[in-house]
């Protein structure tokens, strides 16, 4: 029952202690603190490191949702339909999620990681006997990497998974990609571009800040290092689930009480 509740309490403390991280490194970011040599080093881990499991989980999400829904449209003679329902399903969301989850699980790991084995070490404090600011020199750099790399990763993945759709259904329904591109164009509109856009921006500040802050209050040695990369992913993917529930009912659609 002790360890149970200090485990619950460990949660709440980091949860808590990420959300006081936000609020410092806007603040950071207001006053113009940051380094920006670092911010290009990690731009390449956050993006060019990650393209691989990020095109070929959507490249395949994509053929998969366009089968599944493929064959059921098909039944109801709705086959100009496919490309909409892609637009609608796979676009908006499953693209977004996807590619922040892939991100969490690799880039937000090794954030954590990162600066978890930092601050075991107590190279945290050598920066603070420095007079450098851990969140100028380690937090800033990577939130600003992520902010620009998710969403950008977004649109690579979202092209990847149209591409995949195509030729799933052209490959197995025979629907002619000038059809199902058509479905998609009809459907997706401008603004939903903007919305996708801006959800990879706001995931991207979740798997920066979750990552980096479950790695700042990290206590012990290798083996807590590990736990925290472990858990900055699972917290990561809970937090974008819930975050994209309320992107999507705020912006896509109306609800009536």
């Amino acid at each position: 029952m002790a360890t149970k509740n200090k485990f619950d309490k460990s949660w709440i403390v980091r949860c808590f202690a990420a959300i006081l991280l936000f609020g410092q490194v806007w603040l950071h970011f207001l006053q113009g603190k940051t380094y920006y040599r670092k911010i290009l080093q990690h731009l390449v881990t956050s993006g060019p490191g990650s393209i691989s499991p990020v095109l070929l989980v959507n490249g395949f999400a994509g053929m998969i949702f366009t089968i599944q829904t493929a064959r059921e449209l098909i039944r109801f003679g709705a086959e100009n339909a496919v490309g909409g329902a892609f637009a609608l399903a796979f676009c908006r969301e499953l693209a977004p999620i996807l590619t922040a989850s892939i991100m969490a699980g690799q880039v937000g790991s090794a954030f954590a990681a990162e600066i978890g084995a930092m601050q075991v070490t107590e190279q945290i404090d050598a920066l603070y006997m420095l007079k450098t600011d851990p969140i100028d020199y380690l937090v800033l750099p990577r939130v600003i990497a992520c902010c620009l790399m998710v969403p950008l990763m977004t649109i690579l993945a979202l092209v990847t998974g149209i591409i995949g759709g195509v030729f799933a259904a052209s490959k197995f329904y025979q629907i002619l990609p000038e059809t199902f591109l058509e479905s998609v164009r009809n459907f997706l509109e401008p603004s939903d571009l903007f919305i996708i856009l801006l959800k990879g921006f706001i995931f991207g500040v979740l798997v920066a800040i979750i990552g980096c802050s479950w790695g700042l209050t990290t206590k012990g040695g290798a083996k807590e290092v590990g736990e925290s990369a472990t858990k900055a992913v699972v917290i990561s993917w809970v937090s974008i689930f819930i975050i994209d529930f309320f992107l999507s009912l705020l912006l896509l659609e109306q609800p009536t009480f």
